[in-house]
């Protein structure tokens, strides 16, 4: 007699994942038990009832997996399916609660286009400091030099190039503090009138199949044009205080590769793993708990989406293969509604609803995750 462990095994992609190498970064490892007491001829028995295993990316890249192990041994289910498809019973983490639920805002296009600028501004930068620095040479060599000369502000003289460089690294701040005052302005627009959350009926969708869906507004605006609903799956973060304990690491230790210091004046225990910090959202109303922006995941795909209609609405699967609803403290993958309402002033409005989505009857497998940023502002809708 035996036992069957489930194994989860998770890689989660940092803040700007493009910047890290994965394979270089841990894998964090958490085993339970889920069926004791198994002979080996029960085996198959016992796990047409638990959820099938998955694996989303590889040991080389990105990694969001679960398998169990029997006796010791990672057992394969690819050829055992379920009778029925499989709804984990759940309770809807704190992260979507606070995150993930209800009605969001736009952030202010400037936020991009800043972040956009703000690399020409440093690359310039980097130019004129390099150009100085071989300037002496050139001229040794007789070759004029453009912007060399000094100009006297106040007591001091500065290079000329001054005058163009540092107008260039200064711009984004500037424009990046009225993008933040115009989003402070549209939330407390928005909180002194917020609309009724529309009545969504829904039958409990499978993974892998399309959803049927219908959506009645109690309120429409006059200011409201095109609506749009879509949906998306995606694997949201691991709570920061399991990836330490699954690494064998405590809090007060220093974080593991890919993590940044606990930052305790905005995160809470179980709600993100802090990866993020002050990068990841423009400035947020301070009386809304989780703010007015929606966060990207990290790990998501988009379904299908159609225009908004008063009868019932279909909506196709995401192409890739993915499990439904998981909800534990180490691996969180998410599916969610998303009404897009475009209004001719203040940005689109948005609408979401998380969805219980059931697991399909076979085990699933994607290659390669498709991954993002995290800042607000890349989220592409």
């Amino acid at each position: 007699m035996g036992q069957i462990k489930l194994e989860q095994r998770v890689r989660y992609p940092p803040f700007e994942p493009g910047r890290f190498e994965p394979s270089e970064l841990p894998i964090a490892t958490q085993t339970t038990t889920v069926v004791r007491d198994v002979s080996p001829k029960e085996i198959v028995g016992s796990m047409e009832k638990i959820t099938p295993s998955f694996c989303l990316g590889n040991e080389k890249s990105w990694l969001i997996e679960q398998r169990y192990v029997y006796q010791g041994e990672v057992f394969d289910d690819a050829n055992i399916e379920r009778p029925t498809s499989f709804l984990e019973p759940r309770k809807i983490p704190r992260i979507v609660k606070l995150h993930r639920q209800g009605w969001y805002l736009t952030p202010n296009p400037i936020h991009r286009a800043v972040r956009r600028f703000m690399s020409f501004s440093v690359m310039v930068l980097l130019l004129g400091l390099g150009y100085l620095s071989i300037e002496p040479l050139l001229d040794a060599m007789g070759i004029p030099g453009v912007g060399t000369g000094t100009v006297r502000i106040g007591l001091l003289d500065y290079p000329a190039l001054t005058l163009i460089i540092v107008p260039l690294l200064l711009a984004p701040l500037l424009f990046r503090a009225g993008a933040n005052f115009f989003d402070l302005v549209n939330q407390r627009s928005f909180l002194r009138s917020a609309p009724e959350d529309p009545v969504i009926t829904m039958r409990t969708p499978v993974a892998g199949k399309p959803l049927n869906v219908e959506i009645d507004f109690p309120e429409r605006r006059e200011n409201w044009s095109n609506i749009e609903v879509m949906w998306r799956v995606g694997v949201l973060p691991p709570a920061r205080e399991e990836v330490f304990q699954s690494l064998g690491r405590s809090h007060q230790s220093q974080p593991p590769p890919g993590l940044t210091t606990a930052l305790p004046h905005h995160w809470e225990d179980g709600l993100d793993d802090g990866t993020g910090g002050g990068e990841e959202s423009p400035m947020e109303h301070h009386e809304v708990k989780g703010g007015l922006f929606l966060r990207p995941m990290r790990v998501m795909e988009f379904g299908g989406r159609v225009p908004w209609s008063s009868s019932q609405m279909v909506l196709e699967a995401p192409d890739k293969a993915w499990p439904g609803t998981v909800s534990t403290p180490l691996i969180r993958i998410h599916w969610e509604l998303l009404i897009r309402i475009e209004r001719p002033r203040g940005g689109s409005l948005m609408f979401v609803q998380p969805i219980a989505v059931a697991h399909p009857t076979l085990p699933v497998r994607i290659e390669s995750l498709p991954t993002n940023d995290g800042r607000t502002e890349s989220d592409e809708l």
